[in-house]
This record gives structure tokens, sequence and C-alpha cells, in this order.
């Protein structure tokens, strides 16, 4: 076998696989979410003469299961969209690399990609936000962004999705909503305000993006609407469940994007794609949020010295059945592993998540394929290792030096070089049947 890693031999392995036949569908599900043009991936997966480019290199990612990257472990729990290969399709791919590679239907291709960029469907509305300009030797840069709209009418949102076109070089972003009573926002319709600080939190920043009205009402704020992470893809619950109804004139707001440090001069130009739908919000969602900036203190403190590697636990009881669908594990560039699970009130355990190795660059949100209802007077329990040693490939600084938390402006850094220990949980207050609702992304396009 092509690789340094085992596969086992699988019965039902094809004795002479072709591309288009057995690699295209394998690809098509576990690669091209990424590697398609306008996708995160920096090349694109979607022509033939492509991947028997890298024909060699895909079966050693795959083998070694560096790719498809899924920091999840499958065998604790599973999650929609999950990409992680079975034994039996990696050895498919490494007989048909070992057999040359094969193209079988001549001139096969996959289906030409849709112009929107988008893991859910083509969005109803993309909003545009102002282009920002990164510079090589760049270090960890702050901005703020509004992009205002105007509708014809009110409407039903039933997902939101960040999507920068630099996904590289964000390492988080934080968004919400203004919702502007009629008539009390005078604005042109695609006003786009920009202004870069290292300060995104402090309210004056506000006031000179204007996000406060002055002489009239304020508007209503939907706190933390839409969110992006390295590796995100955006979610979309069934009919009913979360989202929001939006006025007329409302504005889009980037009240924290962070840019890491850059090794090259680029741009980005995020969009935030919306989703419309006729059906109302029946049930809300919340958000609860484990360790830094949370409703539970972090034991020990988060403070990692340097050549060390330290374990630490956050956790919290709930006082109300909920159902769960999506959580995040969030920690920085020192995170070795992660491990969430709930202890019901009779000492029976719900598996959450199990991340082994950790990776900064892929922290998905991690959507059930049903709720999972973890009853009132569960402790839900968080740990999290980190490896601040020359060993760990992500460590910011070399040599090692302590790294801890860093608040500031009344909360904790969000600088890639501190750390961070979340775990966010978002749900919906319980009903009966909803371990039965399914939460698989819709396929059809509208």
């Amino acid at each position: 076998m092509i690789g340094c890693g085992k596969v086992s031999e699988e019965k039902n392995v094809p004795s002479n696989p072709t591309f288009a036949e057995h690699i295209a569908p394998i690809l098509a599900k576990n690669c091209l979410p990424c590697h398609r043009e306008n996708g995160a991936a920096p090349f694109s997966l979607e022509q033939f003469s492509a991947v028997k480019k890298r024909a060699k290199t895909i079966a050693k990612v795959t083998l070694n299961r560096y790719m498809p990257p899924w920091p999840a472990d499958p065998n604790y729990t599973h999650f929609v969209g999950e990409k992680v290969l079975t034994e039996e399709q990696i050895a498919t791919i490494q007989r048909w690399v070992e057999q040359g590679a094969v193209e079988g239907s001549v001139g096969y291709s996959y289906k030409a990609p849709e112009s929107y960029r988008s893991s859910i469907r083509k969005p109803d509305l993309i909003i545009p936000f102002d282009t920002v300009a990164l510079h090589e030797g760049d270090l960890d840069r702050f901005f703020i962004s509004k992009a205002h709209v105007k509708l014809d009418r009110k409407r039903f949102v039933s997902a939101l999705e960040l999507v920068p076109s630099s996904m590289g070089l964000i390492h988080h972003a934080n968004g919400h909503l203004l919702l502007y009573a009629e008539g009390s926002n005078t604005e042109t319709p695609g006003t786009v305000r920009k202004m870069e600080t290292t300060d995104a939190m402090n309210s004056n920043s506000f006031e000179k993006m204007k996000l406060i009205n002055v002489g009239g009402p304020l508007p209503n704020r939907i706190h933390s609407a839409f969110n992006y992470l390295p590796g995100v893809e955006g979610v979309e619950y069934p009919a009913g469940i979360g989202g929001y109804e939006v006025t007329r004139d409302f504005a889009a707001v980037m009240n924290d994007v962070h840019y890491g440090p850059s090794d090259t001069n680029t741009v980005d130009k995020a969009v935030l794609n919306v989703f419309f739908t006729e059906t109302a919000p029946k049930r809300a969602t919340g958000e609860l949020m484990l360790g830094t900036n949370g409703v539970s203190k972090i034991v020990p403190p988060l403070v990692v010295p340097a050549n060390k590697i330290t374990k630490h636990s956050t956790r919290y009881t709930i006082d109300a059945d909920i159902s769960v669908l999506t959580i995040n594990p969030h920690l920085h560039q020192l995170g070795k592993s992660f491990w969430a699970f709930a202890i019901k009130p009779n000492g029976d355990t719900i598996p959450l998540i199990r991340i082994r190795r950790w990776n900064f660059n892929w922290q998905y949100f991690y959507t059930f394929k049903t709720m999972v209802r973890i009853p009132a007077g569960s402790e839900i329990v968080a740990i999290a290792e980190f490896d601040n040693t020359a060993k760990n490939p992500y460590n910011p600084n070399h040599p090692p030096k302590t790294v801890a938390e860093r608040w500031d402006y009344g909360g904790a850094s969000m600088r890639a070089s501190d750390e961070m220990f979340q775990f966010i949980i978002t749900y919906t207050p319980y009903q009966k049947g909803d371990e039965n609702i399914s939460l698989e992304r819709k396929t059809t396009k509208p």
C-alpha cells in the first residue's frame, strides 16, 4: 500500500477501481465541499486531470487519515456531514493509485459548481461586507464591519452563513443583527462602513460605526446571530426551529472579525448568505457557553507553563430539560485534546464529543443527526489538554513561553497566541419526541 499507514484489505474493494465509478463518489461527498471553485481548499479536485495530478498525495493523506479533516472521534458520537472514510474506501483509493489511477468513463467530470459560495444551498440573499486588505507580515488584526439592508417586507430567516474569501486567515468572526423600527434609519440601502481597530469591543467603536441610533429609537439586537471559525460550514435546522424574523430595515454587523498573521498580500471579501423561509420561528434556540467568558469556571485556571502539557476541566449543572442541536468546542493553538459529556442525575453518561488530536485549523460546529436530550439536573463536563512544548507544531512561541487567558476590554483576549477553553452548546427547550427529529441537511435546491 502507498504511504506509511496501514489499512486492512476489505472483501468489497473492487479489483479494478476506476475514477468515474469508484473514486469520484468518494471525493464528491468528502472532499469537494472544500476542494472546489470558491471552496476553502487551495486547489480544486472537480476535474479528473486535477485528481490524477495529485493521486499519490491523495492516497497518502487518506491512508494516514490526515484528510478529509474530521477531528471528532466517530467511535464516540456521530454528527451531520461527517467526513470519515471507511477502511473499504481507503483501500479502494490505494488500489486505484497502485493500478495507475485509471479514469474509466472518458471525459467524466464533476458537475460544474454553482456561482455562489455555500455549504447549505443557494442563498436567497447575499450580503457583501467591505473588502479587507491583508499584508505580508501583518499580526493579529480586528475589524468591525456593517452592511445595511432594506427588504420589501418583513421576512423569516432560517439560517445565516458567513463565508470569507480568505478562509485560512480568519481566526473567528462573531456577528449580530440590528433590527430597525419602520422609518427609524435613513441610511442608503447597501451602505457598508468598515473600521480597523484593535479594540473591536469598545463602545466608542460602535458609535463611530453608527451602530447606535442618535435621536431615534435604538434598534433591536439579535446577539450572536452568525459566527465563523476555521472549517465551519453553515447549519440550517428543520422548519420552525431557530431562525429569526427580520424587519424591512436591518443591518448585519461583524462586531469582531479577527484575521491572524499573514504571510502574503491578499484581500478578503466576506459575504453573509441569508436563507429565507415562509415558516415563522416556533421554537427559539439558546446558547450555553462553558469556560472562557462563560457560565462555568476553568479548573485549574487556564495557565499553561512553558514546556508543559496541562489538563483543565469546566462543568455546569442545567436546571431544565434541553434538546441539544449543535456543539462547538473551542481552543487555540496549544490545544491537544477535547472531551465533553453530560452526567445525568442517575449517574448515566451522555457522550457529546471527543477530539483526540485537536487541530486549530478545523473547528466545526458539530450538529447531531437527531437532537440529544439532556435532562434537568445533569452536569455537563468538558475536559481539555494543552500542549505548550516544542513538539506541538502549532505552538506560536519558539522557544515556548507561558501562555494563559488574557483579559482586556472586559473579556478574554481573542488573539490566537493567547489561550481559550470554551464549550458552546446550541439548544432548545426539550419537547417530547425531539429525539426523533432529524437534523440532516436539506439536499434539494430551492
